[in-house]
């Protein structure tokens, strides 16, 4: 077992209050990414479950005991950097090896742990070379190595694939997810790219501006998103968003209108909405469609067409703002064409102006 619990955390740099109140669970054998924008306070908390930045207030706890003040060596933990953080006149093997020379374990412990974990990460033929001679991704593998030779109870990652090409970004992280599998380790990884978050995760964590801004499994979150935010972040081309009016309220749906006049009747989960309260629509590009013109709620013009094999992703500019709307990758629309719209309404979103969901 290796839960960690998280209640309360605060993180000042002088006047700065980069965490604020953040609580956090992350389950045991668990594959969790903390997810949101540069300088959201990500790698703060994971440098703080490391012991690696001084805790404010709040607690934090592993296997139910709180660690604040243990040293990083006694927390049971293995952190793995971007930057490698590889010795570069050392060897492989040596690199692997560090943490187990550290710990006084014998030359045949030693050379059983290296091998063990160079054979699941597939560089047996590596450890005689040193880290200038690695790519990129074998360094990253040799990083990893070294972290799983100390059987750690929980495995941090800070953003360890953003220095990779986007093929070799693909790659690892399916190996990464293999990994987590073959190991059935709690794994904590901090990213700011959400296809990352989406792809790995048994649970995404999403923080903005030092606050958590929702936690779910990765679907939960693309479908139900909590606030405007979180429907931002989540997915990708992002969630188109439109300006709106309450214009009718019943049970169980809220019907706006648009800027250019256009009304929809939106399903509403009973929140509080009033006639003339200001709203958001959001609608993702796979839930807009090219339409006959008869059945089209609106037309936008097209300004770009981004075609990706089995996708097309269609730039349009319309009456209500732009919007991005996922077509077949057949489709034959060109830029400057006249394009039909319709929205799936039950697949769209409202927010307030709070920029919580309704």
């Amino acid at each position: 077992m290796s839960a960690i619990s998280i209640k309360k955390l605060n993180k000042f740099y002088d006047s700065n209050h980069v965490i604020r109140d953040a609580s956090i669970e992350i389950e045991s054998n668990s594959f969790t990414v903390l997810v949101g924008p540069s300088g959201c306070g990500k790698s703060t908390i994971l440098r703080m479950i490391a012991g690696l930045e001084d805790v404010d207030s709040g607690t934090i706890s592993i296997d139910g005991n709180v660690v604040n003040s243990l040293h990083p060596k006694e927390r049971g933990i293995a952190m793995v950097f971007q930057s490698y953080a590889l010795y570069p006149h050392m060897t492989v093997f040596d690199n692997i090896g560090f943490g187990l020379r550290l710990e006084g374990q014998r030359k045949h412990e030693i050379e059983a742990g290296v091998s063990e974990a160079a054979r699941i990460l597939k560089i047996e033929d590596l450890l005689d070379r040193k880290p200038r001679q690695l790519s990129g991704g074998q360094r990253q593998r040799v990083a990893i190595g070294r972290a799983i030779t100390r059987k750690p109870k929980v495995f941090l990652f800070d953003e360890p694939l953003s220095n990779l090409d986007a093929a070799l970004r693909v790659q690892m992280r399916v190996e990464l997810a293999k990994l987590h599998d073959q190991l059935d380790a709690t794994m904590l990884y901090v990213t700011h790219d959400q296809t990352e978050a989406m792809t790995m995760a048994d649970k995404i964590i999403v923080l903005d501006k030092g606050e958590v801004s929702q936690a779910g499994a990765p679907l939960e979150l693309y479908n139900s998103p909590k606030n405007s935010f979180v429907a931002s972040f989540i997915g990708s081309p992002t969630m188109n968003f439109l300006k709106a009016r309450a214009v009718a309220v019943t049970k169980g749906s809220v019907t706006i209108k648009l800027l250019d006049d256009l009304e929809l009747k939106i399903a509403n989960g009973d929140t509080a909405v009033s006639v003339d309260d200001e709203l958001t629509l959001g609608v993702r590009p796979e839930n807009l469609s090219l339409v006959q013109a008869p059945k089209a709620h609106c037309t936008g013009k097209v300004s770009v067409v981004e075609q990706l094999g089995s996708q097309t992703f269609l730039y349009l500019e319309t009456a209500d703002g732009p919007l991005i709307l996922e077509a077949d990758g057949s489709t034959k629309i060109k830029v400057g064409d006249l394009a039909p719209i319709s929205f799936d309404v039950k697949r769209c979103h409202l927010f307030n102006k709070h920029h919580q969901k309704i």
